[in-house]
């Protein structure tokens, strides 16, 4: 394709994106199934600068300011991931002659809301958290793409295993630092094209989600809520650590959500997950199952702003007032997943969220009211599952995953046992 057919074609793709009334990888799949004579190689650089201007809109709107033509090529052209000399062929001489003054520009120097690229909502309160320096690691960490972690189906393979066979295919990876389970992949390779994938020895799962099911710590034999499942990461995970014994159940109140299980749940070999969509946190099937469960996991509906490397429109896309609505539903969907669980059992509450409102606040207030669970220490609890260096992942009783600290998503938990 011609360098300005391309930039044309991001600057279109873009005008999409920024309107913020859609998840941005829908929109960028959308638009992929528009335009099927695409090359590879072009889709990455479509959607490597698209992520990119939307990671630091703030800052590349500001730069952009001083340029002239359509908005949405200006910030392409600043944002953009593929070849500098492809971009060179496609500039006119006045484009690149602004582009050359804007790169002289010391970005260091500029206000700090355009150096982070956050909303103030969200950057007071992880300033005050974090304190200035690690919040201005988090705020880098943020502006950068996420590496793709792989979780080893252990029901079919080992880790050692996995990392020769993608050796062998010519993938760099290593093992994660923390979860057994774990591979780290460099770049982004087909892997549904690899037998090792299509197989279900392999799922595509951040490490900290891992360290999640690893919390949960299922066992053989046992009766397993996975309480809100959605497309069913951490319920592969669970299935697996049972050894495809007992029975484990994905709940979750969307079925087009569980239907993605589906495809995922063939390949994994696993006979004992049985998904359900429920109604909301009251449904008859969750009260059948009160006092019956030994372990729950609630991965709770979250802002997700732990997630930003993935999906950096989330901070765009979210606002306080809808944070706020979450944390009441958080609330509630801990309180009426607490009574699945026998004495005895655990249960964990889980977010991939960065905010204390999200977290630690919701955690706290169910202790308070819920007597009859006990906190228990997820260091103590992540040792006996092999998970290495789990005193680094832990703050204050929780387990608390960062960005630019763990090289994870933003992950949270809390963990209790019915008495």
């Amino acid at each position: 394709m011609h360098p300005n057919a391309l930039l044309d074609l991001t600057a279109e793709l873009l005008r999409s994106v920024l309107k913020f009334d859609s998840p941005a990888d829908g929109v960028v799949s959308a638009f992929f199934r528009k335009n099927k004579n695409l090359g590879q190689r072009e889709r990455h650089t479509l959607a490597e600068t698209t992520y990119a201007v939307v990671r630091q809109r703030p800052l590349l709107q500001h730069l952009a300011q001083s340029g002239s033509g359509p908005i949405e090529r200006r910030l392409a052209i600043l944002a953009w991931e593929g070849s500098p000399s492809f971009l060179k062929a496609a500039l006119h001489p006045q484009e690149q002659a602004w582009l050359d003054q804007v790169e002289s520009i010391d970005r260091g120097s500029l206000a700090p809301k355009l150096r982070h690229n956050l909303p103030d909502w969200l950057a007071e309160p992880l300033l005050a958290r974090l304190g200035e320096e690690q919040f201005w690691q988090l705020a880098a960490a943020m502006n950068e793409g996420a590496p793709l972690d792989l979780r080893v189906n252990t029901l079919k393979a080992k880790r050692e295993e996995v990392l020769a066979a993608l050796h062998a295919a010519g993938i760099i990876c290593q093992p994660t630092p923390h979860s057994p389970w774990g591979v780290r992949i460099q770049g982004k390779p087909a892997l549904a094209k690899l037998e090792l994938f299509t197989s279900g020895g392999i799922e595509v799962q951040d490490e900290g989600s891992q360290l999640l099911a690893l919390l949960l710590d299922a066992k053989r034999g046992e009766m397993v809520v996975d309480f809100c499942a959605g497309a069913g990461g951490k319920t592969l995970a669970l299935g697996a650590a049972m050894r495809n014994t007992g029975r484990l159940y994905a709940f979750d109140v969307s079925g087009h959500r569980l239907d993605a299980l589906k495809p995922r749940l063939a390949r994994s070999g696993l006979s004992n997950v049985h998904p359900a969509q429920i109604a909301h946190e009251r449904d008859e099937r969750i009260k059948r199952l009160a006092g019956k469960i030994d372990r729950v996991l609630v991965d709770a509906p979250c802002s997700g702003l732990g997630t930003l490397r993935r999906n950096p429109d989330l901070k765009w896309r979210q606002s306080p007032k809808a944070v706020a609505e979450l944390q009441d539903k958080q609330a509630a969907i801990l309180a009426s997943a607490s009574r699945l669980l026998k004495s005895g059992g655990r249960l964990v509450y889980a977010t991939c969220s960065l905010l204390d409102s999200e977290n630690e606040a919701v955690a706290k207030a169910f202790t308070e009211m819920h007597k009859d669970f006990r906190p228990l220490d997820p260091v103590e609890l992540l040792d006996k599952a092999q998970v290495a260096g789990a005193q680094t992942l832990c703050e204050n009783g929780f387990l608390r995953l960062w960005p630019h600290r763990h090289q994870t998503d933003g992950f949270f938990a809390a963990v209790w046992e019915k008495q």
